[in-house]
């Protein structure tokens, strides 16, 4: 179930519709689930931020790095010049460099793109080596093209799919996640969404109730209590792992904000519970759809109408509460895998809605905050 169904609904604006990244118009997103023999247990997501062209017609775009174990490709032209080119795609470690590949091909067979010399794939990764043969390198062009051509607008499915097939975070199965924030009209109405691949460790907390140290599986837990036995066959250990942070706006944003907005995606992530150990990679990559801030090819000037800095804070409480919601519900949502000779278990719903209710998440009157 997703983080709302027990009652954890983290900050004070309300999601859009689906709760989710594609609740900002025109962005898509799409899932190739690679489930191979015993062994493979990995995928590709592809987020698409309109449904044209992308480097006719390209968003622009920052990225945040909370720690930099990780291998994103693409990312210094993202910094250089402040717009994406190519949809974003995640998927395992050692296949990000086959993906960017097939994105490249991809890219290069739409129409008007006959004369493109120079491409610039964004991909992501988290290591997915637990319940993975990853050294197999499993991840295709065919599975590529089945992410891009599959994308959708509409509900996402999350958990473990896509990239998220084989993630683990906190020591439980991870996966993918999404959740959104609708800022009221006096606020400038504008929608903020995001979607993680989570395979991360740490203190899991939620709504800062402490359900990991609760549950007895957290990071350092072998230091902290070494006569604790353990069943467990993945341990969070010292809190190790990545994730990657999608952040989608409606808003207006200049490259500058976008990498604000990023930024504050990271505290959102920090909310949860990491600590963004050393053999962690933590990015976040944000972009803008508006139209009044789009940036076509070839174009000799370019004339934006973007939003202010002091229009920004609402947007920064909004990816804050949304990037939290996103992962609970990339851990809510997993089912528990076994994969490459391990088992992962998913985090158990009844006893997380033990300690929520024992922490008065929610309210123990039965109320919302708001009432």
């Amino acid at each position: 179930m997703r983080a709302r169904d027990l009652g954890v609904a983290p900050g004070i604006f309300d999601p859009g519709p689906l709760n989710a990244i594609t609740d900002v118009g025109g962005v898509r997103v799409g899932h190739a689930t690679v489930v191979e023999g015993d062994a493979i247990r990995t995928g590709v997501t592809a987020v698409l931020p309109h449904g044209a062209n992308l480097y006719l017609d390209r968003v622009p775009a920052a990225i945040h790095v909370g720690n930099g174990f990780g291998k994103l490709v693409g990312s210094t032209q993202v910094r250089e010049l402040g717009e994406l080119e190519t949809p974003l795609l995640l998927t395992s470690t050692l296949c990000v460099f086959r993906a960017a590949d097939a994105l490249v091909e991809w890219m290069l067979a739409q129409p008007g793109m006959e004369e493109v010399r120079s491409l610039n794939p964004v991909v992501g990764e988290t290591n997915d080596g637990v319940l993975n043969a990853i050294r197999l390198r499993p991840i295709t062009a065919e599975h590529v093209r089945a992410a891009l051509t599959s994308a959708r607008e509409g509900p996402v499915p999350e958990g473990c799919v896509g990239a998220g097939t084989g993630t683990i975070a906190f020591g439980w199965k991870g996966g993918i996640g999404t959740a959104s924030r609708a800022l009221p009209a006096s606020l400038g109405g504008a929608s903020v969404g995001v979607l993680v691949q989570s395979n991360f460790g740490g203190v899991l907390q939620v709504m800062g109730a402490p359900v990991g140290e609760e549950l007895g599986r957290y990071a350092f837990r072998s230091e902290i209590e070494p006569n604790q036995e353990s069943n467990q066959e993945v341990e969070p250990d010292q809190g190790g792992g990545s994730i990657l942070i999608v952040v989608a706006t409606d808003a207006p944003l200049s490259d500058r904000n976008l990498g604000r907005l990023a930024a504050r995606a990271i505290l959102g992530l920090s909310r949860t519970g990491s600590s963004a150990a050393n053999g962690s990679g933590d990015y976040a990559v944000a972009f803008s759809t508006s139209t009044s801030v789009r940036r076509p090819s070839g174009a000799k000037q370019l004339v934006t109408t973007e939003l202010a800095n002091e229009e920004m804070s609402a947007l920064f409480q909004a990816v804050i509460e949304a990037s939290e919601e996103a992962i609970y519900n990339s851990l809510f949502t997993a089912q528990t895998t076994a994969g490459n000779g391990r088992t992962v278990e998913a985090i158990p719903l009844d006893r997380v809605r033990e300690v929520l209710s024992r922490y008065g998440v929610p309210r123990r009157d039965g109320r919302s905050r708001r009432e």
